[in-house]
């Protein structure tokens, strides 16, 4: 998204090279050349961010602050000027201003300070969108099975206090979504939301990641970052796939959670903090540990309150919610039409043990929304692999790999032998059309 950021400096050189270095890096500014004239062009028109000069005549940098907060309270103000003092800065911060820059003007110091509110104004965004489509205040989570609602129901309790959580169960079952429920749920709900997978990062960079570090606290350290822990101050940290953590930063997590103080990568400063902590895991918590790879201290700390989510074949009742979610989901994505999905393929769907869970039965009804030229979705808008189902104890265990004709011809006849030879019944086991069946037969030569 590109920012609209209004540009007040009276001295015209300033002000058109603060216009270029802000066309440059993809702003959208609008130069104005007094403090008056900034506060008519705000009441004609709303602007992401302000960047102003401090000095100026009859208004200054600091007046039009006050204006600006009180006609716009959200609008993030940048203070820019070359009489910086520390009580001058000070009292700008005071005042509601984002940040105070010296002046002369080094435009990547100005695209790097605008960066971090472009940022902030995207988290906040996000956050935004997230809160509105939490319906329910489950952040899209579906289901009426009793192990959805068991779910829901601890969302609703523990969303209240700052309890530690662990979130457990497969890959694709929703840990995130559950996470991000508890979050907006919340009295902590205003607040940042903030992640880190922990599976997704070298290992030496997890700290640094989590903690910030000081400028030249290692090779590629060119300035100073806030980490994880500083930017969640007041809201929430989410620790995905925390079992991933290195085990010698294990002991790092676990002070900070018992103290809520730690110190950036390169820096002897402790930083306290008000950040509530939650956690993800797809593994069997009890058995890494046991295995040494996880520290027992840790995971009492964090499994203070377990919520287990079952994976989908074991709320198999929940699908035909959750396909209709989906279809509403990637209509409004994509400006389709698709009306529905019809009983044919509902019984497929809840046929396949869908290994992937959630996170493939809805990759699943995106292919079938944006493939399908039918304003209803059938068996025929999925692949065949998926009237596999559920193996049955009709169907051998072949220690072999095997192409995927080999095991549709498995299928299918084991479900005309079950039906007598009754192609309209084998079909509708299967979740196909009795024309698909009687083309793959007359394909591979098999009458009855």
């Amino acid at each position: 998204m590109k920012y609209s950021v209004l540009v007040v400096d009276d001295d015209t050189l300033v002000n058109d090279l603060l216009v270029e270095t802000l066309e440059r890096a993809e702003y959208l500014p609008h130069p104005v050349f007094s403090g008056e004239e900034a506060v008519e062009e705000l009441k004609r028109k709303s602007y992401d961010i302000v960047l102003t000069d401090l000095k100026m005549k009859e208004m200054d940098g600091l007046t039009l602050l006050s204006v600006i907060k009180k006609m716009s309270p959200e609008t993030p103000v940048v203070i820019l000027t070359a009489f910086g003092t520390i009580e001058t800065a000070v009292k700008a911060i005071k005042l509601g201003a984002y940040d105070f820059l010296i002046k002369p003007v080094v435009p990547e110091t100005v695209e790097h300070t605008l960066g971090r509110v472009a940022q902030m104004m995207d988290l906040k965004t996000e956050n935004a969108n997230l809160r509105e489509d939490i319906a329910n205040k489950f952040q899209g989570m579906i289901g009426k099975s009793n192990k959805m609602n068991d779910v829901f129901e601890q969302v609703q309790k523990i969303a209240k206090v700052r309890t530690t959580v662990m979130i457990t169960g497969p890959s694709g079952t929703g840990k995130e979504m559950i996470a991000r429920a508890i979050h907006y749920s919340s009295p902590r709900a205003d607040g940042p939301f903030i992640k880190l997978n922990c599976a997704a990062l070298p290992e030496h960079l997890v700290e640094a990641e989590l903690f910030g570090h000081e400028k030249g606290a290692f090779t590629d350290a060119k300035k100073a970052n806030r980490g994880r822990f500083e930017m969640a101050d007041g809201g929430t940290l989410l620790l995905d796939e925390v079992t991933e953590m290195p085990i010698n930063l294990q002991s790092k997590l676990l002070r900070v959670i018992q103290e809520r103080e730690f110190e950036r990568v390169g820096s002897s400063q402790t930083i306290s903090v008000d950040v509530r902590i939650l956690a993800t895991s797809n593994r069997n918590l009890k058995e890494f540990v046991s295995e040494g790879n996880f520290r027992e201290d840790l995971y009492w700390r964090l499994n203070v309150y377990p919520i287990n989510l079952s994976p989908l074949e074991d709320r198999i009742e929940d699908v035909p919610l959750l396909a209709r979610h989906f279809i509403d989901k990637f209509n409004k994505e994509n400006s389709l039409e698709i009306k529905n999905i019809d009983q044919s393929a509902l019984k497929l769907l809840m046929k396949y043990h869908w290994p992937g869970n959630v996170r493939e039965l809805e990759n699943q009804i995106e292919r079938a929304v944006i493939s399908t030229t039918n304003k209803v979705l059938t068996a025929t808008d999925f692949p065949p692999e998926l009237a596999i189902g559920r193996l049955d104890d009709g169907i051998p265990f072949v220690n072999k790999p095997m192409k995927m004709s080999e095991i549709r011809k498995i299928v299918f006849l084991n479900a005309l032998k079950r039906t007598n030879g009754n192609k309209t019944a084998a079909a509708d086991e299967l979740g196909v059309t009795a024309r698909t069946l009687r083309n793959w037969m007359t394909e591979n030569d098999i009458t009855l």
